[in-house]
């Protein structure tokens, strides 16, 4: 399974959320320091808005920062939201096969099931864990990033 690049550009943009300890961050900032590209971080944001993961000010000295705190956003949530076609092969979504033509074994193919299970399985293991999960090295990730480090003790958000 290979996520897209929507997704961990999502999931970039919520941990450089996660370990910012002052202020808002710019959509320009997070690309600048992801070296990303900020048109891509601008729809990301958007949908990740909407989502109710992070929330937006606008106006001057307006940016993003996270909607609640980073262990009540769970990883599975985000991948379900950034990753709406999770088929894994085309039979997923109907009984056709990629060229548009139906698949002749969906009936009594072993395969549909064992990929579902696994899809399944994958999807368990990101619902167990949320974003303060992947920033308890706030440290080094902010050092990573050069953030400046305020001290901030990630159970207190």
């Amino acid at each position: 399974m290979r996520l897209t690049v929507y997704t961990d550009y999502s999931l970039r943009m919520l941990i450089y959320l996660a370990v910012k300890d002052e202020g808002l961050a710019t959509i320009g900032e997070v690309a600048d320091h992801y070296g990303i590209s900020q048109h891509h971080l601008t729809k990301v944001a958007h949908q990740l808005g909407l989502a109710g993961f992070i929330a937006t000010v606008r106006g001057k000295g307006g940016g993003l920062r996270l909607a609640r705190p980073a262990r009540e956003i769970g990883l599975g949530a985000v991948v379900r939201h950034t990753e709406p076609d999770m088929a894994l092969v085309p039979c997923f979504a109907s009984a056709e096969a990629p060229a548009g033509l139906p698949c002749p074994i969906v009936p009594a193919c072993g395969l549909r099931s064992v990929l579902d299970e696994a899809r399944q399985a994958f999807m368990a293991v990101l619902d167990r864990y949320n974003l303060a999960d992947l920033v308890k090295q706030r440290a080094g990730l902010q050092a990573l990033l050069m953030l400046p480090s305020g001290g901030f003790v990630l159970g207190h958000e």
